[in-house]
Formats: C-alpha cells, structure tokens, sequence
C-alpha cells in the first residue's frame, strides 16, 4: 500500500465555492499541522468549459483536465476526494456561462442550437459532454452510503424545524401518465457475453439510421430500452392542464433537466408547448426567426422577443397573459419576479422541489405569495408513484415530528455509471416513425421498440460488478447498524425485475442469519418505511441510481430542513473513498443573497462532517494517529456548533457562512488544545484557541459590517478570485491567526 500524503478538495460553483474562499484556508492551516497536503481540483462549470477548449486560450492560460485527472485518481486505492455541489448544466446555464467567460476576454464559440456543418456538430458535442451529470458520474467509481450523523439527528430533535399542517381534505396530489412512458415500455435483458451493440432507428420507409454505433457491454450486466411517447405525453398534459382549472389548484411540473440532461428537457418543452399553445401557434413565424427553444422554458421565449419591435413585444406579452387568464395559475419559483414553474427547466428540480411540497402542507407558492394546493405533474411513472404515497400517508396522518421521526439511510447503486438518467449517450429523440432496434456484433436483434415522431428512446446499461458491490455494502450496513433493510426494486418493472433476481442470489454469497433484509416495490417499501419513521424507527433505503438521488433529499428535508447537513461517503470499487458534501439545490439563491446582501447562508456543516470522515479514512489507511486526532476533534467542534447555534441564519442581521468558519475554526482549536492523545498539537493549537477566544468579539464584528451591501465579484460562472477570497474573508484579525498557525 502507497503512503499518501493529500487529501483533494474539489472547487465547484455558487455558494459551496463560495464558502470554500472563506474555510479552504482554515482546513488547509490545521491539517498542514500534521503535513497534509489539502489539494483543489477545479471541476466547476467555467473550468470545464475552458478546460475543454485549450485551442481557444493562451499558453499562459492553458487549463488542466482536472476532471480528467480525478477520474484517473478514483480506481487507485490512495483516493480521498472531498467533493463538493456542482452545477450539473442545463443548456441555459451553459450558454450563460460561456457567455460570461466570453465577455471575460476568452474567445470560446457559441453554443450552436442549430447544427449543420461539421464544425458546429464539434463544437457541439464538446459542450454536450460538459452538460448535465457531467461530473458525479465520473467520480463515483463506487456505490452510495447517505446517512445522518447522530449529532445533527440530536440537534434537529432539540431544535426542529417548521413543518406544514396536513388536511385530510388536500387537493394537491401527483399527476402522472397511465400508459406510453417509460415505465409502461420498458424491456430489459441480462448480457450473456462481452460484446459491442449497436442501436439504429428503421424507419417506416426503410431507411436505417444509426443512432449509436458502438457500445461496450459485458457478461452480467443488465441493459434496458424505454420509450416515451409524445404523442401519449402531450394529451396527457392537455388533460392535466384542465384537471387544474378544473379543481382551482395550482399547476406545477417536477423533473431534473440538469441531471437527466436530454430526456426531462424535451419534456419539460413538451409541457410549455402545451401550454402556452396559443401564444406558439399564432406567432410560429416569429417566434421560429428568433431561435425560441421550448426546451429552454417560456424564460427564453421572453429574452428573445427582446430582439423584436416594441409593438411586436407588447403582441406576444398581451397574449401570453391572455393564457394566463383563462389556463389554471402556475406554481412560482420567485412570486415576487413573477418567475413560473415553466420559466426555466432548471428552476424545479424534483429531488427538493417535491420535499419543500410536502414539507409545506403539500402546497406551492402562487403569484400573489400564497400557499396553495397544487397539482405536481411527474410524467413518467417509474418513481412518480413514491412520491403520491407519502402525499396520502401525509393526509391520513398529519405532518411527520421531526423531534420523534426515525431516519432513512441509503445504499445508492451508481458506481461504473449505473444509468436511470436520461443524461447519456443513449438517449435520443426520435426524428421518424419506425423501430429502433439494438442488435449485437452479429447482427442479432436484442431489443426492439416501437417509436413515434418526436418520442424518447432511452437505453441504460447496469455492470454486474457495481450490483454486486452494492449487495455486500447493504449486507454490511444492515449488520453494522441492526437496522432493516428494504431492496426497492418494482417486480413490474423489467429491469428492476432482473435486478432483484441478482440480488438474491448475491445475497447468498453473505451471512445474513438474524439480518432483516426484504425485496419491495418502491410504493410498498415507502409505505412501510413512513410507517417505521413515524414510529420513531430507523430504515436503510436500497435503491438504484435515480432512488438515491430522490430519497437523499426527501428524508433529510423532513427530518432536518434540509438536505446539505448529511454525510455521504462513496466507497470506491478499489478501497478509495470520495466524500460528498450535501445537496446544492439551494445553491443559486445563496449567491443571488450574497450578490445582493454580501450575506451568505450557506451551510457548510457538509463539509465540516466531509472532512472529519476524509480525515478518519486518511488515519487508517496511512496508519497517521494524528490524522484521527484531527477528525475526532473536529467531530467534537461539529457538536459544539450544532449546540451554540452557530450555523448560518437565513437574513442579514445574524450569523452567516463565514461566521460559521469562524466558530468551526475556534472550537477545533479548543478541541486540540483540551484532547490528551497527541501533546504536540495541544501545544501547538492552545496558542491559536488562546487568539481567536482573545479576539472573538473583535473578529465576529470584522465579519458581520460587511453584511447589508450589494456585492461585485467580477463573475457568477467565473466570480474574479481576488475579489472573491476578499470578500468571504473580510476579518484581518482571524486571517492574522490562520496565517500564523505552524
């Protein structure tokens, strides 16, 4: 085993960049102490963009592959990579940043919407592949470990957080299709022998058209094909649509364009296409003359109109107002900017949208600011149902105690790219009615499916090796912590069908006498999971790829409030770990505060309980005592916080992020200073506990007069770094201290 001697801390975007200004140098000053290395690796939006564009900078400028550079690190066993939110990019955010990063001086091309020369087809591809799950799958080269640690679960039980009121008599509800989606499609097969597919689209008349040349599978693993029928989604949407006027409810779509990058796009267009549908249809021209994407929301109709004549804005305005009047109101994202849930697609996004829903009654927010029933419309029924059963449960029972509620831990299946999402390369509209077939080197037909104009086609692949990982790492939670286990996997469901098979017979391979581990439809395994919760009983979740993503953020929101204060830890295939730091979904309206306030109420508890984890498995694997000093006092810090109500507030006026790092900073000092393990660093961190307890008045006022004023970071995509580590450490007293820490 190699000795190693860093630790990789990822730099991304928004708020979690932000705040990594304020406490990176911090970390950076107590683990120097003990001669770690804490490394950063850019894998921000704008650093990938530039990265994967070298021909376009400087030599001075040449960006590396950071991205590239970590996914090499994660199948090595040395692996420790704290890995903090990103933007996963929808195409609006893309063109935003590139369009920052232009204005900045880099001479990158523009995003081409509309194909046609070979170079466009180039340059488009590049951007395809920094869009959407760009990231996590590459780093995790391992499966999926969420849990919440016991001081945060204590601190919510002592200071729970607001939770609606439920009435048996709630409108709101789950709309979802009852035929033509990919779950009512969907077929699945295991692979017999290492081999290369092909997927091609045969059209009625006869032409072939090869959608994916060539794809690796090997022997186990299980693939899928779906499709989801535009024709089926757009009448299904019609129907919703009046349902809502019907009922006086308000209207609102849930999916995840950033994550499932191709697929929930189309949808999403499909939805604002329908309806606005008057507004499209009377000005096609027009609106086909501006480049007007419906995938991109009705927020792109209204910035491209801006090119037009005044009188020809005012037309389009009146009559999309003139929708407004007589269609069902739509759920906000900010009332107060008149922003619809059909804006943009990646203003909703399903894994916090739908648990802020049901955490406020089941309610969304309307023009005026009111909380209202609202129909939720998830189109594709694979995971829709989930989210109707806790709705019902919520109507029986009330609203779930936070201070009495049990905890749901979850073993994600996602390592080697487990694919749900319709974010890969797989994916495809369909441009023909025809058969879209995927056939083997052979030429032998695996799968085939019917296909309309305008339908999604999806194929996903599974590894057997990933499957199997995932079995043994549920085994051995389920032992290690005497907690149930609950597979949720749909028998109904092709793929979740070969899956469970797979499971039990990997299950035999472990000891599971006295170990409660059941196999359950994702409705059923929600029902009994909410029924063990209010009960005050614990559960570990075991789901694939899309589940994890969802139930990570669920739990947590109704637990806590949020879904940033859990520890997720990825166990590599090769005995590596990443550390991941909690959810982002906050993240823009953190740093459209700061902008505004210079306050930021980030909370970077997720990083604090990262590192103490990072810090832990740094101990055992180079044999470093002090590392484990390091991590047990900062678990020790992390409690002290949490008790002192040291963590961000959410209005100027109070504490926020940087504030946060401060009391971090200070109580692991303390913490140091008091342990008896390690004589040196109690020596060596009295003196720094001794200077920042001496001066804490004077660096708290340092941090709070800055609050209250509009703030310039030179970029959002790309925020200029000496303006930005200015801004998020404006205390000289506490910089002087870090500074001086040997």
């Amino acid at each position: 085993m190699s000795i190693s001697t860093k630790i990789i801390y990822t730099f991304t975007d928004e708020a979690p960049a932000l705040a990594t200004y304020s406490l990176l140098p911090i970390v950076k000053a107590f683990t120097a102490s003990i001669g770690i290395d804490v490394q950063t690796r850019n894998i921000s939006l704008a650093w990938r963009i530039l990265s994967n564009f070298p021909e376009q900078l400087s030599s001075k400028t040449i960006l590396e592959d950071h991205l590239a550079e970590l996914s090499d690190l994660t199948v090595t066993p040395e692996a420790n990579i704290i890995k903090l939110p990103n933007i996963s990019a929808s195409t609006p955010q893309l063109q935003a940043a590139i369009k920052e990063l232009q204005a900045q001086g880099y001479a990158l091309p523009d995003y081409p919407e509309i194909v046609i020369t070979e170079t466009q087809k180039e340059i488009r591809a590049r951007y395809d592949k920094i869009k959407g799950s760009a990231v996590n799958h590459i780093l995790r080269e391992g499966n999926s470990d969420r849990y919440i640690p016991l001081s945060v679960k204590n601190y919510a039980r002592k200071h729970p957080h607001k939770m609606g009121t439920w009435i048996a008599k709630s409108k709101s509800h789950i709309a979802h299709m009852s035929h033509g989606d990919f779950y009512g499609s969907e077929k699945a097969l295991t692979i017999e022998a290492t081999d290369t597919i092909k997927i091609e689209l045969i059209t009625k008349d006869g032409t072939t058209t090869v959608l994916k040349e060539k794809t690796f599978v090997q022997s186990g693993e299980i693939i899928d094909t779906a499709v989801l029928s535009k024709k089926a989604l757009r009448a299904f949407i019609a129907s919703e649509i009046e349902d809502a006027k019907k009922q006086g409810i308000l209207l609102s779509v849930h999916l995840k364009a950033t994550m499932m990058k191709i697929s929930d796009p189309i949808i999403f267009g499909q939805i604002v296409t329908e309806f606005y549908k008057d507004v499209i249809t009377k000005h096609t021209t027009v609106l086909k003359q501006i480049g007007f994407n419906q995938n991109n929301g009705i927020g792109d109709l209204y910035a491209r109109i801006k090119t037009l004549s005044a009188a020809e804005q005012a037309q389009i305005e009146s009559d999309i107002q003139t929708i407004y009047a007589v269609r069902p109101s739509l759920a906000m994202v900010d009332f107060d900017k008149g922003i619809t849930n059909l804006h943009m697609p990646n203003n909703v996004i399903i894994d916090s949208s739908m648990p802020t829903m049901i955490r406020n009654s089941g309610k969304m927010y309307d023009i005026d600011g009111e909380l209202r029933d609202t129909k939720a419309i998830i189109p594709d029924r694979c995971y829709a149902t989930i989210y109707q059963a806790i709705i019902e449960d919520c109507k029986s029972n009330g609203a779930f105690d936070p201070t009495t509620m049990g905890s749901v831990r979850n073993i994600g299946l996602m390592a080697k790219r487990a694919e749900e999402y319709g974010s890969h390369d797989k994916t495809f509209q369909v441009g023909a009615e025809g058969v879209v077939q995927v056939t083997d080197s052979k030429g032998n037909v695996l799968m085939e499916q019917n296909v309309g104009t305008g339908d999604i086609f999806r194929m996903c692949q599974t590894k057997d090796e990933p499957i199997q990982d995932w079995v043994k790492l549920a085994v051995d939670r389920t032992r290690t912590s005497s907690t149930p286990a609950i597979f949720w996997l749909d028998p109904r469901r092709s793929h979740d069908s070969m899956l469970a098979q797979k499971v039990q017979v990997y299950l035999k391979n472990h000891n599971t006498e006295y170990l409660d581990i059941r196999i359950m439809s994702p409705v059923d395994a929600m029902k009994l999971t909410l029924e063990r919760t209010r009960k005050g009983l614990n559960t570990i979740s075991v789901t694939g790829n899309v589940l994890r993503d969802y139930l990570t953020d669920l739990f947590p929101i109704m637990e806590l409030g949020s879904s940033s204060k859990i520890l997720s830890i990825i166990p590599l295939l090769n005995d590596g770990r990443v550390f991941e730091t909690g959810a982002g979904g906050s993240a823009p309206k953190h740093m459209q505060q700061l902008i505004e306030e210079n306050f930021l109420r980030w909370d970077s508890l997720g990083e604090f309980m990262a590192l103490a984890a990072s810090l832990e498995h740094f101990s055992i694997y180079n044999h470093n005592p002090e590392a484990l000093v390091l991590s047990k006092t900062l678990d020790q810090a992390n409690s002290q916080l949490l008790d002192n109500n040291k963590s961000p507030a959410r209005k100027v006026g109070n504490i926020d992020n940087r504030g946060s790092h401060f009391y971090l900073a200070l109580y692991w000092a303390q913490a140091l200073a008091t342990q008896t393990e390690d004589i040196s660093l109690q020596a060596q961190f009295a003196r720094l506990a001794k200077t920042l307890s001496d001066n804490e008045v004077t660096i708290v006022a340092e941090l709070n007069a800055v609050h209250g004023k509009p703030l310039n970071l030179g970029g959002y995509y790309a925020p200029n770094p000496e303006l930005t580590s200015k801004a998020m450490r404006p205390s000289n007293t506490l910089n002087t201290a870090i500074a001086k820490l040997k």
